[in-house]
């Protein structure tokens, strides 16, 4: 269970909402964590695409965008701005640092892509890429009052959900695989009115 006093960064870790989180941006998301400290929390949306391709929009970076190769609305703070995320198979160096220019990794093989840098530079390594546009934001405290209230769940990643092939289900599929209460909110309805 999250605590107030605990200070470690949640940087690479999902929010998965809960069925009772009232904010419609929110309905069934699952946030990758980028940022995690005392100055504030930053993260993307990883289960909303939308209809915009990439390559409508960022067109050198749309064959190396993994399918959907849609732009994902990352959250609703920033919309006019894009951020890639890519997944870079290997092993980091011992500093942590992938030595790879355009990249800066975030949180074991995920990393951030400039997306001003030419995508030849790194196509070669990139094992997946997903663009949103916009992302989610929390100011100093703001996401530790959430969890406390039990507004979202705090759960490991792993590199796939980054590239999960049917995001429209990873809200489920998270849950789904985790231990014990949250695996059986995997099968929350909808409408629970209509169960």
């Amino acid at each position: 269970m999250w605590s107030m006093t605990e200070v470690t960064s949640l940087t690479g870790r999902l929010l998965v909402a809960t069925p009772r989180l009232a904010d419609p941006n929110f309905d069934r998301a699952v946030v990758f964590l980028l940022d995690h400290d005392r100055k504030g929390s930053l993260g993307v949306v990883l289960n909303r695409p939308t209809g915009v391709e990439v390559g409508d929009v960022l067109e050198p970076w749309a064959p190396l965008a993994v399918a959907p190769r849609v732009v994902f609305q990352g959250g609703p703070v920033s919309l006019d701005s894009a951020l890639g995320l890519a997944v870079v198979p290997g092993e980091p160096a011992a500093d942590g640092e992938s030595g790879l220019l355009g990249w800066r990794r975030v949180h074991g093989a995920i990393g951030l892509v400039d997306l001003e840098a030419p995508p030849e530079l790194l196509a070669a390594e990139l094992g997946s890429l997903r663009i949103f546009a916009g992302y989610a934001g929390w100011g100093p405290g703001q996401l530790e009052q959430e969890l406390v209230a039990g507004a979202w769940y705090l759960v490991d990643s792993e590199p796939g959900d980054l590239s999960a092939p049917d995001p429209e289900r990873l809200w489920r599929s998270v849950l789904r695989r985790q231990l014990g209460k949250l695996a059986m909110l995997a099968t929350y309805p909808d409408d629970p009115s209509l169960n």
